[in-house]
This record gives structure tokens, sequence and C-alpha cells, in this order.
């Protein structure tokens, strides 16, 4: 990676993802044994965290649209850092849920920020493969923060949870000061509609067709939970396999992706090999989830091979649907607003965090092998549905094409 924007978006991106892997792996202990919270309230407060996550990313989105996309990046990493660190006064349900809230909003304006930041300084051509080293970033850094949580957990003393926090905090400021050392980008400029009025404010909730392909790829991000969720419960219920299977599939996802992730991207260039990508993944993760649904009653070894044959399944349909999806998402929204959509596509991710536990766990745990298989089936249809959405998205009227030009 040789252009310095590059350098420094990977940076920025690898400075906040080594946080967010230390407080991944020990938040839920931090609200339970140091704050006191339930288990239970705790799910709800997140719940309900990004449920307003999700709502307030496309306003924020509008915001580095019309106030600059560096400076809205960089005040929200900030914002990030400071919503963490509040996790440290919290003190009972409602302080918890009013700094989630806050965690999950600042999150979610920041996820589009940067999407509009790097689309005004990455050529079209080149965003999808620079979105692959930095998924590819993203989870070298998530390991390594979570080697460092890891640490906490061992020492299981309130001081190094909450050490953990204050890293995180730190790893925000510095993606923040990092950012700050990109070139700016200049503000769009509302444009007029083909019939002389003005484009109305959030265009993009009346754009009914990337409006399906951002629902269609909410449906695809259900595999989510999977390994972070479903996989733990369905080994340690369904399989004879031990329990530690769980955290080697999740190691093995992120070693793959972060190893493999640019190179599943190359093939990606435009709509059309973005649509072919999505159908491929979407029948590799229906095999998958039919691989998954093998293991059921399966002795400890059997069930290991099959567990470890079907999340090399999901991970290669994870990397081809991530490719597809990052290529839809850019082209088919318009360059002045590209915050706002990408703020718009983003909630797919947080709509499947919310809902996906609930309807994966239901699915998988309540029904075992047919659930396996219904899900599986979800994939193909979403996938191909994704080709005559982008269509109709790419066909519209009044598209703006032009790139966002540099401040200055």
């Amino acid at each position: 990676m040789t252009n310095r924007p590059q350098r420094f978006l990977a940076l920025a991106q690898l400075a906040n993802s080594v946080g967010d892997g230390a407080f991944y792996v020990t938040s839920a202990l931090y609200f339970t044994r140091v704050v006191g919270l339930a288990p239970a309230r705790v799910g709800l407060g997140l719940t309900l965290a990004w449920a307003v996550g999700s709502l307030v990313g496309v306003p924020l989105g509008r915001i580095a649209d019309r106030r600059g996309a560096r400076g809205t990046a960089v005040l929200l990493a900030l914002g990030t850092a400071a919503a963490v660190g509040s996790f440290l006064l919290a003190r009972g349900f409602v302080p918890f849920v009013l700094a989630a809230c806050a965690y999950a909003s600042a999150q979610s304006g920041l996820a589009a920020a940067r999407q509009a930041l790097l689309a005004g300084l990455v050529p079209a051509g080149e965003r999808t493969g620079l979105l692959a080293r930095l998924q590819s970033t993203l989870n070298a850094g998530l390991a390594v923060g979570a080697a460092l949580g890891g640490l906490a957990l061992n020492a299981g003393t309130a001081g190094a949870y909450r050490a953990v926090l204050m890293l995180d905090a730190v790893c925000f400021v510095v993606c923040a000061l990092i950012l700050l050392r990109l070139p700016a980008v200049a503000p769009a400029t509302a444009v007029a509609t083909p019939g002389g009025r003005r484009e109305q404010r959030f265009a993009v909730l009346r754009d009914r067709p990337y409006a399906l392909l951002a629902l269609l790829n909410a449906v695809l991000l259900l595999r989510l939970p999977l390994l972070s969720l479903a996989l733990p419960l369905w080994i340690t219920e369904r399989t004879g396999a031990p329990a530690w299977l769980a955290s080697a599939l999740f190691v093995l996802n992120t070693g793959v992706v972060t190893l493999f992730q640019v190179r599943a991207a190359r093939a990606v260039t435009g709509p059309a090999t973005a649509v072919r990508a999505l159908r491929r993944s979407g029948v590799v993760m229906f095999v998958s989830c039919a691989v998954f649904a093998l293991s059921a009653g399966r002795s400890a070894w059997p069930a290991a091979v099959i567990l470890v044959a079907g999340a090399v399944l999901q991970v290669v349909a994870e990397m081809q649907q991530s490719a597809g999806s990052w290529q839809l998402s850019f082209d088919l929204a318009p360059a002045d607003r590209m915050g706002e959509y990408q703020g718009f596509f983003g909630t797919g991710v947080t709509v499947a965090r919310t809902l996906g536990p609930l309807v994966v766990t239901s699915l998988l745990m309540g029904w075992g092998t047919p659930g396996w298989l219904l899900l599986g089936a979800l994939m193909p249809v979403a996938a191909c549905a994704m080709g005559p959405a982008a269509r109709r998205a790419a066909g519209r009227a009044g598209r703006k094409v032009t790139e966002p030009a540099l401040a200055g």
C-alpha cells in the first residue's frame, strides 16, 4: 500500500481495532462483575444502544457530506473515546444505557464518515481493494486486541477490566490523530434535480432500490452471530466436540480473512462482478450451513472435522459477500451523498447484530438441522435478489457521478 492516504486509513483502522478487540472480549464481564448488571440487562441495554445507533447513522453521515468527512470522522472518533471512558463512570442500568447509546451512535457515525472520507480520497476503481486491505487490518488488530484482553481476563480484577477500557479510549484518540493527518475532502453541495428542485434531505430513505440492497445485505449479514454466539452454543449443546473449538473456529476465521480477503476482492471490479461474487457467496453459505448441521449428535473428532469444514466454507462465503457488498454500496450511491448512503447501508451490520442473535439462536437451537437449512436457504435467495435490485439502482435517473474534490 504505497498511497499515503491509504496508509493512514489503514493505520487508523488498526489503532481502533486493537482497542475494540480488547473491549469485545472483556466488556461482558466488566458490565456484569464490575458494574454489577445482570446479563439480561446488559443484553437489553446493548440492543437499545445499537437500535439508537442504527437510527443516527444516516444523519451523521449526512453531516459528514455537508460539513466535511475528515472533520466529522475526527470528532466522532474522539466522541467514541469519550463514550468508552464514560463506561468507567457507569453505576447502574440507566447510566450504562446512556453510555452505550453514546458509544453505538458515535461508532455508527464514525463508520459512515470514514466511508465518505475514503470515497473522497480514493479513486472508485481502487475502493474495493482498499476495503479488503482494511478488513484484513481490522482482523489483525482485533486479534492483537483480543490477546491483550485475554491478559485482563486472566487477571480477573476490576483494575484489569478498567485498564482495557482506558486502552480502547486511547486507541480511538490515536485513530482521531491519524485521521487528522489525512487530506481534507471538500464538503458536498446540494444539487438540483432534473425538475429544478433541490434534493430533499435524507434522500436515501426514499431511494427504494438502494434501500432494498441494504435490506438484502442485512439478511446476508445474519452470518455475523454464528461464530460469536450460535456455534459456541451449538458445539457445547448439540455435539461432542470440545468447547474450546469455538475459540479455534474464531481464530481460523480471523486468520483466513487477514490473509486472503485482499485476494478474494481482486475479481470484484464493478457492479456485474460484485453481483456474481454475491451469488457465489450465497450458494457457499448454504453449503456451509448444511455442513454445520451434519455435526449434530456426532462424537468429538467427527464433529470437530465437520465443524472446521463448515467454518472454512463460511469464511469463503464471508469474503465474497464482503467484497460484493462493498462494491455495490459505493458504486450505486451518489457521490455528493456518500456519507448519508454509507450510513444507511451500514445499518445492515447494526440490524444483524441487534436481531441476528435472536433469529439465529431461535432457528438453530430451537429447530436444529431444519433451522440450519432454513438459515442457509435465506442466503442464496437474498444474494440472487441483489442482482435485480442492483440493476434497478443503477438505472434510476438523476445520478451524480463526479468524484468529490479535495479541499484546498
